[in-house]
């Protein structure tokens, strides 16, 4: 789920796009976002690709199962496309238009930005988001005319 639409509940078009993100990078490595358990960090799956892809390490994002039967430069692409895909900020996404011809081609792709929901798995942690809940209530009464 796109954060903005997690959080403020805006749904566009790039709130699809993220979710496509999402689904290529769990294809990918054949394991969900949701739930993702890794030994050496608490990072989601989303955290976990970014830090591979930043390590220049992509593909040992892929499912082992996969692993003899990939085009490996064609994954790393797919992992960096499905990481521009899941950027924070609607506007940072590409189109699925824009997505499709990533895949495509053999252009130069920017560079992505930090992951949206990029968190650590652990109860322990400090959310980034407060400690704080408003617990607002709304009571509506009808009166007849």
């Amino acid at each position: 789920m796109a954060p903005e639409y997690a959080v403020e509940g805006i749904f566009s078009i790039k709130s699809d796009v993220f979710s496509f993100g999402v689904l290529v990078l769990e294809i990918v490595s054949g394991k969900k976002n949701r739930g993702f358990v890794h030994k050496e960090h608490s990072h989601n799956l989303l955290g976990h690709a970014w830090g591979l892809h930043n390590e220049g390490r992509s593909l040992e994002l892929v499912a082992a199962s996969l692993d003899e039967s990939i085009c490996s430069s064609e994954v790393i692409r797919s992992i960096h496309v499905g990481l521009l895909c899941v950027q924070p900020r609607p506007e940072d996404r590409p189109t699925m238009y824009s997505v499709i011809l990533m895949f495509e081609s053999d252009c130069d792709l920017p560079p992505p930005k930090f992951p949206g929901f990029f968190h650590k798995n652990t109860t322990t942690d400090t959310p980034t988001y407060g400690t704080n809940s408003n617990n607002e209530l709304t009571l509506t009464t009808l009166n007849g005319r």
